[in-house]
């Protein structure tokens, strides 16, 4: 999961174009299918958490990884890309040009995505 994220923050930011400017956005949309099939190594399956807090007192919200793979798989990778992105409105921003999706079908082909292959 970690490594496909960073990928996909790379590609969101557009470090990977010659033209990369840190203050201008120069990113890609980017399409992620198949989130549902993310794998994490280790024991953070079972002892990783996700946290929110309502605003109420006492709002406190804990998930732990296998809960949120079977209710939101997306929101899974959409928090470790959202992680790598600078806490800025340019951050905001490029954070909205993802485009996730638990299974293999997506609303975008009339874009012509074009595949990219993240190595193992």
């Amino acid at each position: 999961m970690g490594r496909l994220a960073t990928e996909i923050a790379r590609l969101l930011r557009g470090k990977n174009k010659p033209q990369y400017t840190p203050h201008i956005d120069t990113g890609d949309f980017v399409v992620v299918v198949n989130a549902e099939r993310v794998v994490v190594t280790g024991k953070k399956a079972e002892q990783k958490v996700y946290r929110r807090h309502t605003g109420y007192p006492g709002g406190l919200r804990e998930m732990s990884y296998e809960v949120m793979l079977k209710r939101k798989p997306t929101e899974i990778l959409r928090r470790a890309v959202k992680g790598m992105m600078p806490r800025t409105r340019l951050g905001r921003q490029q954070i909205k040009k993802l485009k996730i999706y638990a299974g293999p079908e997506h609303p975008h082909e009339a874009q012509a995505p074009e595949p990219y292959e993240v190595e193992r």
